[in-house]
């Protein structure tokens, strides 16, 4: 039996846009657990293209939702996962990804059977720490980060449901209420319906590296490990002005060294030396290796192509019988 979230189901015939449903994404998520879009790992008719898509719920406006995704193309860093395709115009709303093997988060403590041990929290931490300042570098806020935004893959996390907060509901309006979002990982001043800010990122962040740490995005101080208790109760402040800056949490769980010094112009990313062999565990390297092997496996069942006539024998220096092509159709 497949682990939850690392394979196909029954493949069915739902088309979006372009692609055909090959599976869920988040087979296996908790039911408790708000995921701020439908999403689905898909190809091309041609088989060539698999792709992460993404649908808005039920209730979300789907011309905010497109204009996240829209936003979010322009979106760097080395682990953030931006649309690359969206719906024309008067289509369906959807947008689509470059298909990474990777499990939500919610689904990786599934399949690992609890809180993720503390040397993976630790990588996460720094990696999405670093991209997010990636991000706020370019004027740009997340606003969406929640467990079930983060995605892990074999070489580190992917971050998606890039503004889910604002697709959901506008600013000035309370969100609460909204669909698809975590009210744990939410920070109180977008709750109450304010703009998204960098400082309510580094407050769904504490939430996120919580839950991966514990299971719950609001956790006792004494379930956390000792590196992560100040820093994530930091994070979780109602008063932005006290929750630390995403340096501050680089710097507190990455080590210092000659490596991390600047080449050139170019951004160092502390997180690389902690993405190393080992930083995930056996199990979830298992299932990301087999989610892949299986939308492979999917991608292999083209739809059934018509057979090819049947080419009578011709007589020596006789005409082609009527209706047969002379030269081979160009799709064989």
């Amino acid at each position: 039996m497949s682990a939850p979230g690392t394979g196909p189901g029954t493949r069915g015939t739902r088309q979006i846009g372009p692609y055909t449903v090959v599976t869920r994404l988040d087979t296996g998520i908790p039911a408790h657990t708000p995921v701020s879009e439908r999403r689905f790992i898909a190809r091309s008719a041609d088989g060539d293209r698999t792709v992460l898509l993404s649908t808005p719920l039920t209730g979300v406006d789907p011309q905010r939702f497109m204009a996240e995704a829209d936003a979010s193309r322009y979106l760097l860093g080395p682990w953030v996962l931006p649309a690359v395709e969206l719906a024309a115009p008067g289509e369906q709303a959807w947008h689509a990804r470059a298909y990474v093997p990777a499990l939500p988060l919610p689904v990786a403590l599934a399949v690992h059977g609890g809180p993720l041990p503390e040397r993976t929290v630790q990588a996460l931490a720094v990696a999405l720490a670093e991209n997010l300042a990636v991000i706020h570098g370019q004027y740009l806020t997340h606003a969406g980060l929640c467990p079930s935004a983060v995605l892990i893959a074999a070489d580190g996390p992917r971050l998606t449901c890039f503004g889910a907060v604002r697709a959901a509901a506008p600013d000035g309006v309370a969100r609460q209420e909204a669909p698809g979002l975590d009210l744990g990982s939410l920070p109180p001043e977008q709750a109450e319906g304010g703009q998204p800010r960098p400082l309510g990122d580094v407050y769904a962040l504490g939430a996120t590296l919580a839950y991966a740490a514990t299971g719950h995005t609001m956790p006792e101080r004494d379930e956390l490990p000792p590196t992560l208790r100040s820093l994530v109760a930091r994070c979780l402040s109602r008063d932005p002005t006290h929750r630390p800056q995403l340096s501050e949490i680089v710097d507190e769980l990455a080590e210092v060294s000659q490596a991390d010094a600047p080449a050139g112009f170019a951004v160092p990313m502390r997180a690389d030396t902690l993405l190393g062999p080992g930083w995930l565990p056996a199990r979830l390297l298992a299932a990301v290796v087999h989610q892949s092997a299986s939308v492979l496996a999917a991608e292999a069942q083209l739809p059934a192509q018509p057979q090819a006539p049947v080419h009578p024998v011709r007589q020596s220096g006789g005409a082609p019988p009527q209706g047969v092509v002379a030269h081979q159709s160009p799709n064989h």
